[in-house]
Parts: structure tokens; sequence; C-alpha cells
């Protein structure tokens, strides 16, 4: 129902660009949401994107940019990081480790060519056993060199347990500064739950989950004509939720007294300026008074014949303006559980269109 992007034009320039725009916005927003729900649930802890491994093909590429877009803070997708600018960071490998003959080895090793960022992974064994015991050796040993272990990480079993002993562990032999860093199918859900138990975690890593948008397989946004030789259009369908909605249009985001979302977008006939009643899209008994709320628009011109005019922002200003507005939804929209209904509705002018072209193309 409610319009994103508004694109005018010959018919068949507009045909041309489909594909590729539904593709780059279907896509990175299911990636992009998934983000920023896993960054609810973080909080103010450290998220990497680790998912190139699990995307689907050359869609880890833009998985990454969505990622940071959404919320994270860096991403182990070099190729990304190089191009757009987003903060690379990544750990070893259980196959470095395993090529030595010994843990201890490898980690000193990794030490040596890494000092200045070395985060050991320990649980290629046994992590209580073996792995931590290590880990403390050779942090001691990176501090009679003057540098610092930057951190472990955890990539099996129970993690809030074993980052609970790590934990004991690492502050008993003085290292109350290396950071703990966990993985393996991570979620928002299992973060969460992390934090509730309070795990002492510092860093979470999150791959198939994040760049499959996971549980949910697609964004299923559409492009569909809605003007054109100076008439409006419309598509009919028996299911009520595929009735396209005719005309150029404008939308307008509720704002109350704070200048916070209220909870309701009004989609709008594009010549409308204040709207007083939002109807919901299907149900004619439903209707939302926001005549005394502001009202901000959100569709505005960025291209005019085939030249940008709207200024052109970094990715780091995207996620900038992402988490800002993000902050301006009240919480009970953002909840896990049974969250709160965003309302869209649209205007008495948009309305009484599509039906009036409903009636026409249904005699």
């Amino acid at each position: 129902v409610r319009p994103v992007l508004q694109v005018e034009g010959d018919i068949i320039e507009t045909q041309i660009i489909e594909t590729l725009l539904l593709n780059l916005l279907n896509f990175q927003t299911l990636v992009a949401t998934k983000a920023s729900r896993i960054r609810i649930a973080a909080g103010d802890k450290k998220l990497i994107d680790f998912g190139l491994r699990r995307a689907q093909g050359p869609g880890g590429y833009y998985a990454s940019r969505a990622a940071y877009i959404g919320g994270f803070d860096a991403t182990s997708n070099i190729r990304a990081g190089r191009d757009y600018g987003i903060p690379v960071s990544g750990t070893m490998a259980h196959s470095y480790i395993q090529s030595y003959d010994d843990e201890l080895t490898a980690f000193r090793h990794f030490a040596e060519e890494i000092p200045d960022d070395c985060v050991l992974l320990v649980d290629t064994y046994d992590t209580m056993k073996n792995g931590l015991p290590n880990a403390i050796r050779v942090a001691r040993e990176m501090e009679s060199k003057g540098s610092r272990l930057v951190g472990i990480r955890l990539d099996s079993g129970d993690l809030a347990y074993l980052s609970k002993m790590s934990r004991k562990m690492l502050d008993d032999a003085g290292l109350g500064y290396v950071r703990i860093a966990v993985s393996n199918q991570l979620n928002e859900f299992i973060i969460r739950s992390l934090l509730e138990q309070q795990a002492p975690v510092d860093v979470f890593g999150v791959g198939t989950e994040l760049v499959t948008g996971f549980p949910d397989a697609a964004l299923d946004g559409v492009y569909k004509m809605a003007f054109a030789d100076g008439k409006p259009r419309i598509k009919l369908s028996e299911n009520v939720g595929k009735i396209t909605l005719p005309h150029r249009k404008q939308v307008f985001r509720v704002l109350d007294g704070d200048q916070n979302f209220l909870g309701a977008d009004a989609v709008t006939l594009a010549d409308e300026k204040e709207i007083e009643i939002m109807h919901h899209p299907f149900y004619g008994l439903k209707s939302f008074n926001i005549k005394s709320y502001a009202q901000e628009p959100l569709l505005w011109k960025v291209m005019e014949n085939g030249v940008r005019v709207s200024p052109s922002r970094s990715l780091k200003e995207i996620a900038d303006y992402s988490r800002e507005r993000l902050k301006m939804l009240p919480e009970e929209y953002k909840r896990f559980d049974n969250p709160h209904i965003y309302k869209v509705g649209i205007s008495d002018g948009l309305r009484n269109e599509r039906d009036r072209l409903i009636n026409e193309y249904r005699i």
C-alpha cells in the first residue's frame, strides 16, 4: 500500500529499470531490517557481519552494505569494506589452528603476525582445558613484548556458560581488558537471551540469519503503474490486498507533539496538503483522525531528466540517518513479541479515486 519510491518517465524506460529497482530495494531492505532488529537486541554491543559465506552468491556483497545501514559496526567482507568504507573486522579460522601440530604454537605465530589486533579462537579442541589457558599464556607473552591481546572468540557450545567462565578466568589472570566475542548461528532472539542471562559478551558475529533475512525468504515489494497518458490507472484483483492505488501520490508521516513518530503513515494524492482523516485501505469502517498532528512528507525529488538533484549521502550518513529515524519510533512498535501495529491509511481523495476506478472497470 505505502509507496517508498515513485518513478515518472516514458513506459519503456520505466519498465527497463523495474527489475533492478526491485532487486536492490527488496533485498537490502530485508537485510537492513533484520540488522536493525539484531541491533535492538544487542544494545551497544559491537556487531560484526559474518555472513558472506552463507549469502546467496553475489548478494552477500550488498548484504554487507545493508547490514551496516541497519546498525552493524563492521564486516568480514573485505570487498564490501573497501568499496563502501565499512570497517573490516574478523578473527582467525579453525583451519589456521588445525594446520599446526599444537594450538599454542598456532596462537603464538598468529600473535606475532597480528600483534595489534589479535583475537584468538579458543574452541577448536577444548575451550576450558586448552583454548582459553593457551590464550591466557599468549596474552601474558604479548604483554612482555609491549602489546595486548584484543580478544577471544567462542564459536560453539553453551555461549552463556562459556563466556562467564572465560570472563572469570581472564579476570583472575589480570586480563580484564581482553574482550569476548561469540558467534554460531546467532539471531536477535539468541542475543537477547544471552544478555538476559548476563553473559559478559562484548562482540557478536552474526552470519546466516542476517544475510538471508531469516525467517523471511523475501520482501515482496512491487512496482505498479499508477498514472499514464494523463489518467490514473489501477490494477484490480479478487484479493483486495492486491488492488493497487491510482494516481501520483505523496506519503505523510504523522508526528506526535515531541516530533516523534505517532505510528501512522497517510498515503495521499500528490496535490493534497493537509490530511484530516486517514482510512484503512481495505476496511471502510476503520479510520484515524490526524488533523491535530504534524505531518511530514516522505517523498521528495531525487532525480530529474536523468540528473541527480538531491544531495548524495555517504553510507555512514545513511546509516546514521536510519539510526536516528528508528529512535523516533516508539518502543511498542519495535518489541519482538506482539508488536503494536503501525497504521498505514489512505486519504479521502485517494480513497474516492480508487473506488471510482473500481466501479468504472467492474461495470
